[in-house]
């Protein structure tokens, strides 16, 4: 028996009464549970076993599948789960850690962005905090792209663009050589880093033009085809609620 600070990644009905819980814990990392009776209304785990809520539980972990036997809510993220946009966000967030994170391997720093990056979503643009936090799990999955310097090396030379099968941005002397160069300003490229390499709890709000998140997204969106492997189903329905939006 473990007592773990966990979110709710994504659940999924095991039976008449019972469901099955993916969560990320601080302890443990990523691992499935079940939670039974979790589907009866006036069960106690129901409460603590929606998307999302962010709670203490005391489970059984073993070789296999483990057991919740208890469930304290420490934060509901009601922001997010009655906003369908934040909903949209957070779903996507979930899955792509689901797809590219290992199971039972501790990862506290990634526990504590995905839970302020919830959070984060009731002040800041949800649009920003989930391209820093897909930049983070591109760097768990082992694939993220080199944004520090240019790909290939050269650090004498100006940052004015990125290419996907370079695997990062390139500089002045690399962009006729590649076939993708997508231009990036100076201010964009700094954009980028950061979100790279600052983790949200670091910046105190977040405050980027529209058109620099917008280029930053088709940008990892062209990535991602290109490295991740994994189709990411909520990632249409995100993109389907962005055009209603812009509709």
């Amino acid at each position: 028996m473990q007592q773990v600070n966990g979110i709710v990644l994504k659940t999924q009905d095991y039976g008449e009464t019972n469901k099955i819980i993916t969560l990320l814990t601080e302890e443990c990392g990523m691992l499935s549970a079940i939670a039974r009776g979790a589907k009866k209304s006036r069960s106690q785990m129901a409460a603590v076993s929606q998307p999302f809520i962010y709670g203490q539980f005391l489970l059984y972990v073993g070789k296999g599948m483990g057991t919740i036997h208890q469930g304290e809510m420490l934060h509901s993220m009601r922001h997010v789960r009655e906003d369908i946009m934040l909903t949209a966000y957070a779903t996507y967030m979930a899955e792509l850690t689901t797809k590219l994170l290992d199971e039972k391997q501790p990862n506290a720093p990634l526990f504590d962005e995905f839970r302020v990056s919830l959070e984060r979503m009731e002040s800041d643009p949800p649009l920003a905090i989930t391209l820093m936090y897909e930049l983070k799990m591109y760097h768990i999955a082992g694939f993220a792209p080199v944004v520090n310097q240019c790909v290939n090396g050269h650090t004498e030379e100006p940052i004015v663009g990125f290419s996907v099968s370079e695997g990062g941005v390139v500089c002045e002397r690399c962009r006729y050589s590649t076939t993708d160069c997508i231009n990036l300003s100076p201010q964009v490229f700094h954009v980028l880093r950061l979100m790279s390499q600052r983790s949200i709890k670091s910046i105190r709000s977040v405050s980027i033009q529209d058109e620099t998140l917008e280029l930053i997204k088709n940008i990892l969106n062209q990535y991602y085809d290109y490295y991740g492997g994994y189709t990411i189903k909520s990632k249409r329905f995100l993109q389907q609620m962005n055009d209603l939006r812009l509709d």
